[in-house]
């Protein structure tokens, strides 16, 4: 446990940039030991919400366990875990809707990357290392399919390049609202509107705000399905970037947002967004994921 009062120098700074300076870390680092619930100031117990509290003289700020816990990634060994592709330093797995790819706190124990850990320990530490070990992409927690993971420190640099500079081959199936053109090519310019919950902004491309970036995305309609509520269709999606909710959010600017998807849509049609990540390939890496079990009962239904 560290105690820290705040002398005159640093009255008025903001919490996680005290934290920062004291703890001699980078903000999101910080940032994190506040959404940990691992500070107190003056005997109560703050979060993430309080990270640009300013701080008064004579205010105690107390650590009640150290940042180091924020890096033991807890395996979990009796989760399923499904595994599409693997080969010398990368795995890419099957993502269920609904689970995150890393954990956010150290008490969390329901994540991908826990799952992976527990088949291939010599993850841990590699890239980022600690809760992030391997990380090299991320899928929304309720998009199913292909997620990649960097296994040793030599492929980390590349496979996340590959990702950053977009020269990864990603493959999405979606089941959206309306009937789309059959084939389609669209830039949009998207920009971060709100951080919690995640909201993106959408402008044409060249409209959007200081900040944006101008994001690709290809589709081409595979069917169509009549229902009493209106036609749905079956698209494939490529995103030429790699963008937050890039798909989803470019579907909806285009009138035709994805089943149960309640942020950029009305929710309807399924209990989560009907997005699925079927394929990825980058040289040695060549992999595909059936679509999940939820995505493939919505298609029997639309197709009887």
């Amino acid at each position: 446990m560290s105690d820290f009062i705040v002398d005159s120098t640093a009255a008025g700074v903001r919490l996680d940039a005290f934290l920062v300076e004291r703890l001699a870390c980078s903000r999101a680092r910080a940032r994190a030991v506040l959404e940990a619930g691992l500070v107190e100031v003056d005997a109560r117990r703050v979060g993430g919400r309080d990270k640009g509290r300013r701080l008064e003289e004579g205010t105690r700020v107390r650590l009640t366990a150290e940042p180091s816990v924020l890096d033991v990634l807890r395996p979990a060994p009796d989760a399923p875990l499904t595994v599409l592709a693997e080969g010398d330093g990368w795995i890419v797995v099957d993502k269920p809707a609904g689970v995150a790819v890393h954990p956010l706190r150290a008490d969390e124990t329901a994540t991908l990357l826990q799952r992976v850990v527990a088949r291939v320990p010599g993850i841990e530490g590699v890239g980022e290392g600690g809760l992030r070990s391997g990380v090299v992409h991320r899928l929304d927690v309720d998009t199913s399919g292909c997620q990649a993971f960097a296994t040793h420190e030599e492929a980390f640099g590349p496979l996340r390049a590959a990702f950053r500079e977009h020269t990864v081959d990603k493959v999405y199936r979606a089941l959206v609202a309306g009937v789309p053109e059959s084939h389609a090519e669209t830039s949009l310019d998207l920009s971060l509107a709100q951080h919690r919950p995640a909201r993106v902004r959408a402008d044409a491309a060249g409209d959007g705000p200081v900040g944006s970036r101008t994001c690709a995305t290809r589709w081409r309609r595979l069917e169509v399905f009549e229902t009493r509520e209106g036609p749905v269709s079956l698209i494939e999606a490529r995103p030429h970037s790699g963008f937050l909710h890039q798909i989803r959010v470019t579907m909806a600017f285009h009138g035709h947002p994805l089943l149960g998807d309640a942020v950029y849509g009305d929710g309807a049609g399924a209990d989560r967004h009907l997005l699925h990540a079927s394929a990825l390939r980058w040289r040695a890496i060549d992999a595909t994921a059936r679509d999940a079990t939820d995505f493939a009962a919505a298609l029997d239904r639309l197709r009887g």
